[in-house]
């Protein structure tokens, strides 16, 4: 390939630095994979300081998040009518089974894998899955649910509560501080 400075894409006067050796490319540029023929991104995980911004407008690289998170849950946002947490389940651990009368719930895994339970009474758990890093679960306002870690590392999840289930700013370190807060 030949190099006609300014000719391709944008003639003058627009100017596009050009890289031609990709170990000149800055890490945060997409590269070409020669031998798969597409673009690749180059992951950049940013540290994000685990506190409740909500209700201010808040983006953040949500899998970072949860990945880094190392309570039990920890709210990242809470507004009036949504609530985002971040969650990490212990090998051998659970979420607990519980159930959110007025809530709908959204949980995104991003690291481990489990079983996922769900049902019309505590006794009646009907609906069994296997869920693993990148699964999606939906538990509808007034279905008994538990996340079980079956796997060797901890679960890293997010969960969304519609609307809130949580107070504002909730840290908790443990799953049994956090069930001694559901008591109170």
């Amino acid at each position: 390939m030949y190099y006609i400075p300014y000719a391709y894409p944008y003639p003058t006067p627009y100017y596009v630095p050009q890289f031609h050796d990709v170990r000149m490319q800055p890490p945060h540029w997409p590269v070409v994979d020669e031998r798969w023929g597409n673009w690749q991104s180059m992951k950049m995980k940013s540290r994000v300081q685990l506190k409740d911004y909500g209700p201010n407008p808040f983006v953040v690289d949500i899998e970072a998040a949860s990945e880094q998170n190392k309570n039990f849950r920890t709210a990242l946002w809470t507004g009036e009518y949504l609530q985002v947490t971040v969650m990490s389940i212990p090998v051998g651990g659970d979420i607990g089974l519980e159930i959110h009368p007025d809530t709908d719930q959204f949980l995104r895994i991003e690291e481990g894998q489990g079983v996922v339970r769900m049902g019309s009474s505590q006794n009646n758990l009907t609906f069994e899955k296997r869920v693993k890093e990148d699964s999606a679960i939906m538990v509808p306002a007034g279905t008994w649910h538990n996340l079980i870690n079956t796997g060797s590392e901890p679960i890293k999840l997010y969960t969304i509560y519609a609307p809130p289930h949580h107070p504002r700013g909730t840290v908790h370190r443990t799953k049994a501080e956090a069930m001694a807060a559901e008591e109170e």
